[in-house]
């Protein structure tokens, strides 16, 4: 995907895909949650006391520390380094170590192209991303947990996005863990992975042993699950209650994940949060691209010490090259239905290490013994961030914006769309219509669990407007990660931090961690979530005042076919 920098309706990104965090993650305002300022004096002091805070790990012992009644580890190694001559080579376990670890900051993220969000005044005060040191021993995790105990506590294992391309387990505020493992009595895991070129260029062609080259990002995964399911037992945590969940590209890895026999029975739930729409490979576009990438680089098939002493810079400037010369330049514009069409790194969807749908070759088959919690947002790419005059939107420009999305088609579309919203402005009414193909995509992969056979699939939409920027974001792609993570108050650049979005972030994180816990997303505050059935695709609706919707946007998604 080409990496110049181009604003989609309000975000600045590289592209719609590898926009700045917009799939990677929030860095959200610090704040002090409401169970926090409950807490006993003695359990908001922090200790890193060898004592209370060492665990032993299959590699070794490590020390973390202790704050607010929660135990935390980060930067875990859960993979040798990738660099060097483990570069594009399956991940490996890490080396043991004698003595004691320290575990007390996030570790190396993978290397990558932040992008340009950093640079945008509005954007960079929601998102306020955490900047690391990026280098290729980057396969870490992070531990959060109650208690290092015999608890058996549910396990979310959390999956960044930044499609395949950028961001990291620790990326924004919002991807903490202290609230959820603490208000949930959960553990909660992060971690980083290979990512673009490092993570997906396909060598398959050089023989057996780079076979799964094209999909190292996702084994990478793979490999911190079996690391969560020897080792979480020590941090209190149920290997056997394993619930993976991802936003945006998290949420495509986690698509990835239920497609992958080498995931199987190392994660037991899932839940996908706007990662419906993404886009993955075939053999022959992932073909297409290394072919493309090693002509511009001058390596000959097999040359992979040549390949492994490149620096990464070199790497990323001649991927950078191919790309923007294969795909169409991003000039802004939003339109999710071309992103299959722009060849770029992501899993190969091989039918050995990711096997496909019997809908079509590039969709990942689903896992049909694990429940399911699917949902996007309302408003998604298309928001008023970076533009303050995005409200002064008329009649004329709206219909102009139609007629680009749906040439022709312009005054059937706007009036599927108004008919339920008649005095809605044209701003809302065209962000509704570019990112429906979202929730289509959100339907779209329930059909194929119901076809396959699969166990629950439950849907939400989450329309939580944020107060923010006097609610010009509106229910933005991301937003609702610090309701799930229980971070409305840490994350009040996003959301606002006032009761009303911590009262429905109390809610939504109780339903997670209950669907961790049983396997159903019940109990916890919320209208009873009942999952889709045949001519039947009900939905969650997360606002002020949640409830169960039908299929109440089926006309004006029909508009759009």
């Amino acid at each position: 995907m080409a990496q110049s920098t181009a604003r989609a309706g309000g975000f600045d990104r590289r592209s719609l895909i590898k926009g700045a965090g917009l799939a990677a993650g929030l860095s959200l305002a610090p704040g002090t949650s409401a169970a926090a300022a409950a807490m006993p004096q003695e359990d908001a002091a922090l200790s890193t006391d060898p004592a209370a805070v060492t665990a032993r790990t299959t590699a070794g012992l490590i020390r973390g520390y202790r704050q607010g009644g929660v135990h935390m580890f980060k930067g875990v190694p859960y993979g040798a380094p990738t660099g060097g001559a483990n570069r594009f080579r399956p991940p490996r376990p890490p080396a043991p170590w004698q003595g004691v670890r320290s575990a007390l900051h996030y570790g190396p993220i993978a290397p990558q192209d932040k992008g340009m969000g950093r640079f945008h005044d509005e954007e960079a005060f929601i998102f306020r991303w955490n900047d690391a040191v990026a280098d290729e021993d980057c396969l870490r995790l992070n531990v959060w947990t109650p208690a290092l105990d015999a608890g058996r506590r549910p396990v979310l294992v959390w999956l960044h996005g930044g499609g395949f391309a950028a961001g990291s387990g620790h990326d924004i505020p919002a991807f903490d863990g202290e609230n959820l493992a603490r208000t949930g009595d959960a553990v909660v895991v992060t971690l980083n992975h290979r990512l673009n070129l490092l993570g997906f260029l396909d060598l398959s062609a050089w023989g057996p042993d780079f076979a799964e080259s094209g999909n190292l990002g996702m084994l990478d995964i793979v490999a911190a699950l079996r690391w969560v399911k020897d080792n979480i037992g020590v941090f209190g945590g149920d290997p056997d209650r394993v619930t993976i969940f991802g936003q945006s590209g998290g949420g495509a890895k986690v698509s990835a994940l239920m497609a992958m026999p080498a995931a199987r029975g190392l994660y037991h739930r899932a839940a996908i949060l706007s990662g419906s729409f993404a886009g993955f490979n075939t053999p022959a576009r992932s073909a297409r691209l290394s072919a493309l990438l090693l002509a511009e680089l001058g390596v000959g098939s097999g040359e992979i010490a040549k390949l492994q002493a490149l620096p990464y810079a070199d790497l990323r400037a001649a991927a950078d090259r191919v790309a923007a010369r294969i795909n169409p330049p991003f000039d802004g514009f939003v339109d999710v239905r071309r992103i299959p069409q722009i060849l770029d790194y992501a899993p190969v969807i091989d039918g050995r290490t990711i096997l496909a749908d019997p809908a079509g070759p590039a969709l990942p088959a689903t896992d049909p013994a694990v429940p399911l919690i699917i949902g996007s947002t309302l408003n998604e790419f298309v928001t008023g961030i970076n533009q303050p005059d995005s409200d002064a939107m008329d009649e004329a420009a709206l219909r102009a914006r139609v007629d680009r999305f749906l040439p022709g088609r312009a005054d059937a579309v706007i009036r599927a769309f108004r008919a339920a919203t008649p005095a809605a402005k044209p701003f809302d009414l065209w962000s509704r219509i570019a990112t429906a193909p979202i929730r289509q995509a959100v339907i779209d992969q329930a059909a194929r669990r119901l076809a396959a056979g699969a166990q629950r699939t439950h849907l939400f939409w989450f329309a939580w407007r944020t107060p923010v920027l006097d609610g010009r974001p509106r229910a933005f792609h991301c937003l609702d990660i610090p309701f799930w993570f229980d971070n409305a108050a840490r994350c009040a650049s996003m959301t606002g931090g006032g009761p009303e979005a911590q009262d429905l972030a109390a809610r939504m994180s109780r339903t997670l961690v209950a669907f961790a816990a049983g396997g159903v997303p019940d109990g916890a505050g919320l209208p009873p979530w009942r999952p889709v059935a045949p001519g039947d695709f009900p939905s969650l609706r997360l606002d002020a005042s949640p409830a169960l919707i039908g299929e109440i946007d089926a006309a004006e998604r029909a508009s759009l076919r």
